[in-house]
């Protein structure tokens, strides 16, 4: 593959020369007289490998072929999807980084005012159920070009699946596109392999053998070639009993491992049938480092200088991408379903020589914003027998504890760490992916903790522990509190050892299922042993195809069956929140309800352990502090583990960044 170069740059801003067509005049410019693939993307193009349309583009122009980029089309005009002609190929689409739903809507379902994937932050550039409405309108205008799924919504979508905003199951995403072929996971193999096929004159119908992709399959005898697959429940099925959905999904996700899966086939009335075949291979580290090494611009397009640029960008403009895939399995994450549970990563030498082109950036100030993935501490597979049998299908790598098959090293990142700083010109490296503090708490080194005190947090070192219930941590898949508690003693010993004064910053999560207010009000009280008032907090968001959507949706654990509590009332749910910013007086009514329910009225009253008081806080000036709160908001000086008996909390869901961190 091509080696990135700075070609085509002015004022250190890439000119258009340096991007995929964009226009016909583009086209000309580069003497095309036709694309052999069209891309079209819910988000603005920002070609930078931290933006998977971009990735998947130039993989495809490194084996040769001609792309052409369509970002954002009006999907209300079908001339929007006609700027470059039709393909010689076909069309890719996809909706972007996130979801479209994810993107618009709040968990309460709120519309969003902004949206960053977007130039100037421009909500409502996008359809909702972007893939869907891209692929109608493509095929309202070209009858017979091939249309190609892919990307985050496609691939969580690929089978029947829950979608929150309607509270209804919804058919493959594959059906209701009326697409040819569905490319799940990250791409790279999928993508060469369809395009050498159809290059080679196989028609899209009879591509139906590509690991990674679904199909759609319909007639009498549609499935007599098909062989060694596994039946899921039927939509007719999965409609009738919710069980059936739970089951279904089990399967699913037992199925994610390209050495271990089987092909699943889901049916549909009238004969028809989604075929999913077996994931692809994940990527070497040859393979990894070739990806990145790609000759993308990383920047916007410059038709979005006037707007000020894409805001998503800036989040990943000078931090680096070391691994994809999560063997951690949060049962709220669908990482997992999307990219696998085995690790993938870059060599050392690839991450680097990136950090030296960011050095060379004139807006670079010194800083490398974070170095990592989906988990910034994972640098190897979880253990050497998944490189010839896969993934255990019967138990999880981390929980409820780290397996003993488990070979626990951050050597290597750790050593990444420490070139990376070395670099002349980079001032200090951040990790901002998040860690798995287990995973740290498990390795017999204390190198890692060590450098990653000394050098690399600024202060506060923000942590997943999501609860602090160890029944709602088992049903997220997370360690028991102990394990936090025991992170925080030990990250405050190494702190104090590096004479600095740093502490642990916890994410929550709120009305998870499994929490009932019995388990929220406990929440709550480890918010008030911290001792301030967080404000990272995320109620729980059911998006598509997770464990813990699953469960929201069907009220039972995908794995056994077994009944989970479920907090589906919005009122419920705003309380369960409201506690763990109790604090706030707007949310004083809703504490005082939620602990009235729970039983809990030992809380409210003047002692030092009561969460409220049994009257409300009077309201202040505008601007003014109330002297009653204002004493919480002030950042804690250590970690929030303190004793045995100091309650901790959990943490927030973070938005999918572009780097394909968690949702």
């Amino acid at each position: 593959m091509a080696k990135h170069n700075s070609a085509h740059q002015v004022n250190s801003r890439p000119t258009r020369e340096a991007f995929l067509p964009v226009t016909r005049a583009d086209m000309d410019a580069r003497g095309w007289e036709q694309c052999d693939f069209v891309y079209v993307n819910g988000d603005a193009y920002v070609d930078h490998p931290s933006f998977g349309a971009a990735i998947i583009c130039r993989v495809l122009e490194a084996h040769g072929y001609k792309v052409g980029f369509i970002a954002q089309p009006d999907w209300r005009d079908p001339s929007s999807i006609q700027i470059l002609g039709e393909p010689r190929l076909g069309f890719l689409v996809s909706a972007g980084n996130m979801d479209s739903m994810v993107n618009h809507y709040s968990v309460t379902k709120h519309r969003r005012r902004e949206d960053a994937y977007t130039p100037g932050g421009v909500a409502g550039k996008r359809p909702n159920h972007a893939v869907v409405v891209y692929s109608n309108l493509i095929r309202s205008v070209y009858r017979h070009t091939p249309i190609i799924l892919g990307g985050i919504e496609a691939s969580l979508r690929r089978l029947a699946h829950y979608d929150y905003w309607s509270d209804q199951l919804k058919r493959s995403i594959l059906l209701d596109s009326g697409a040819d072929l569905l490319i799940y996971g990250m791409g790279e193999h999928q993508i060469v392999e369809v395009a050498d096929a159809l290059d080679a004159g196989l028609p899209i119908e009879q591509i139906t053998y590509i690991a990674g992709t679904a199909w759609r399959a319909a007639g009498t005898n549609a499935l007599d070639s098909v062989v060694d697959y596994e039946l899921l429940p039927s939509w007719d099925e999965l409609n009738a009993d919710r069980l059936n959905y739970a089951r279904s999904f089990n399967t699913q996700y037992r199925n994610m491992d390209a050495i271990t899966a089987v092909r699943l086939v889901e049916p549909y009335p009238h004969n028809v049938w989604v075929v999913q075949n077996p994931p692809a291979l994940p990527l070497t580290e040859e393979e990894m480092d070739a990806v990145y090494d790609l000759p993308y611009a990383r920047a916007w397009h410059p038709d979005y200088d006037a707007a000020g640029g894409v805001p998503a960008f800036a989040e990943v403009k000078f931090s680096l991408s070391s691994n994809r895939g999560c063997f951690g399995e949060c049962s709220f994450c669908a990482l997992a379903f999307h990219q696998g549970r085995v690790l993938q990563t870059r060599s050392r030498e690839s991450i680097v020589r990136e950090a030296i082109e960011l050095t060379h950036d004139p807006d670079f100030k010194g800083y490398i914003h974070d170095v990592g993935g989906p988990t910034a501490n994972f640098f190897r597979r979880a253990c050497d027998k998944q490189v010839k049998h896969g993934v255990c299908q019967g138990k999880r790598c981390l929980w409820p504890k780290v397996c003993r098959q488990m070979k626990v090293d951050e050597s290597g990142y750790t050593e990444l760490l420490r070139e990376l700083r070395e670099i002349p010109g980079v001032k200090k490296v951040f990790v901002r992916s998040g860690i798995r503090f287990d995973y740290t708490m498990a390795d017999p080194s204390d190198e890692f903790l060590e450098e990653l005190v000394q050098h690399h947090v600024s202060g506060q070192l923000r942590l997943a522990p999501e609860h602090v219930s160890d029944k709602v941590l088992a049903i997220m898949g997370k360690p028991r509190r102990e394990v936090y508690d025991a992170f925080c003693k030990r990250f405050d010993e190494a702190s104090k050892r590096a004479g600095k004064q740093q502490y642990v910053v916890p994410y929550l999560i709120s009305s998870h299922p499994g929490s009932t207010m019995k388990e929220a009000v406990e929440l709550a009280e480890a918010v008030r042993d911290m001792g301030y008032m967080p404000e990272q907090v995320q109620d729980f968001y059911p998006t598509p195809s997770t464990m813990s959507t699953c469960m929201f949706y069907t009220g039972v654990d995908p794995r056994t069956l077994e009944p989970v509590y479920v907090a589906r009332n919005p009122h419920e749910k705003a309380m369960q929140r409201a506690l763990i910013q109790y604090r706030k007086p707007e949310n004083y009514k809703l504490v005082k309800e939620a602990l009235h329910k729970a039983g809990r009225e030992d809380l409210i009253g003047y002692g030092p352990k009561c969460l409220i008081k049994p009257v409300p806080p009077r309201p202040t000036a505008a601007g003014a502090p109330n002297k009653n709160n204002s004493k919480h908001q002030a950042a804690p000086k250590r970690c929030a583990a303190r004793k045995s008996s100091t309650r901790t909390s959990g943490s927030a869901q973070k938005k999918r960044s572009p780097k394909g961190k968690r949702s």
